[in-house]
C-alpha cells in the first residue's frame, strides 16, 4: 500500500520513490520483478530458487523502507557516557572529545542531519542503510567498554559490565 503524497516510478532495474522529504532510488535485481497496480505495488520473483526467494525479500523491504524515509525518515539515537565527553555541532561539523589528545571532527554525508547536545547524538535522514552507517561510524570513535562503561552508545544499548582485576594476597 502506497501511502498518499508518495509517488512510485518503476524504471528498468530501478524503483524511484518521491515523497515530501525527498527521492530516493532503489535498484532492482534481475530476477525480481516489480509492477504497480492502483495503489499498491507488487513484487514477483521468477523463479523459486533459493537467491529468487531472498532477493524477493530483500527488494520487498528495501522499496518499504524507501517509502517510509521518504515519508517519515529514519533516526538514531546515541549517548556519550564519560567524564569530560562530550559532543557539540560547530556548522555543519559534528565536534567529539572523547578523552584522546585531539577533537574528533566528523562531516555528515549528503542527506545526514546530526544534532549534538553535550551528550546526546541524534542522527536522521531519509535513507535507513546511511542513517545506520554514520551512527555505527561516530560509535567506532569511542565504542563503550566493560569495565567503567565510557563511550559512546546507542541510546538503548545494553552494555555488559565486567569485573576489574583482583589483588591476590601472598602468603
Amino acid at each position: 500500500m502506497i501511502p498518499d503524497g508518495i509517488k512510485v516510478e518503476i524504471q528498468p532495474g530501478a524503483v524511484l520513490v518521491n515523497g515530501p522529504k525527498g527521492e530516493l532510488k532503489v535498484n532492482i535485481n534481475p530476477v525480481v520483478k516489480v509492477e504497480q497496480t492502483d495503489n499498491q505495488l507488487n513484487i514477483q520473483r521468477t523463479s523459486d530458487l533459493k537467491f529468487d526467494r531472498s532477493m524477493h525479500g530483500t527488494t520487498r523491504m528495501l522499496i518499504a523502507n524507501a517509502i517510509h524515509g521518504v515519508s517519515e525518515g529514519f533516526s538514531k539515537d546515541l549517548e556519550i557516557r564519560g567524564i569530560g565527553f562530550q559532543a557539540n555541532m560547530q556548522g555543519n561539523r559534528l565536534k567529539l572529545q572523547l578523552g584522546f589528545s585531539h577533537d574528533i571532527y566528523f562531516d555528515p554525508p549528503e542527506g545526514i542531519e546530526i544534532k549534538a547536545n553535550r551528550a546526546d547524538i541524534n542522527i536522521s535522514g531519509i535513507d535507513k542503510q546511511l542513517v545506520g552507517e554514520v551512527a555505527a561510524k561516530i560509535r567506532s570513535f569511542r565504542k563503550p567498554e566493560p569495565y567503567k562503561g565510557k563511550g559512546i552508545r546507542y541510546k538503548d544499548e545494553y552494555v555488559r559490565s565486567k569485573q576489574g582485576k583482583t589483588i591476590a594476597t601472598g602468603a
